[in-house]
């Protein structure tokens, strides 16, 4: 078993532990990564050099975890979904004209 598919079931034992699923519907599941992702800034509110790392790993690991049981819900593979998605930036994002710059794609 890869560690992903660990992953995965490891969070699923939790839920069903705890019969959260029913309220893990994709609408809530966004809410709640969205919120995460907010805590996870707020670790860097101030300073952006200065933050807290068990916090960041604690933030991370909520918005990972949320994802994680998007994908699951959804039926979606994480993998595939994110090598297709960097394929597609990648096509906004040549490396010949994106290289070394956080200029938005269509000012390149």
């Amino acid at each position: 078993m890869d560690r992903l598919e660990e992953l995965k079931e490891a969070i699923d034992r939790f839920n069903k532990e705890r019969d959260w699923d029913q309220f893990h519907t994709p609408e809530n599941l966004a809410k709640s990564i969205s919120i995460e992702a907010g805590e996870l800034l707020e670790c860097f509110q101030w300073s952006g050099k200065d933050y807290d790392l068990i916090q960041v790993k604690e933030e991370l690991a909520d918005v990972l975890s949320y994802c994680i049981q998007m994908s699951m819900v959804l039926d979606l593979d994480i993998r595939e979904i994110v090598l297709e998605k960097l394929r597609k930036t990648g096509e906004k994002y040549p490396v010949e004209k994106a290289r070394g710059s956080a200029v938005k794609y269509d000012k390149l």
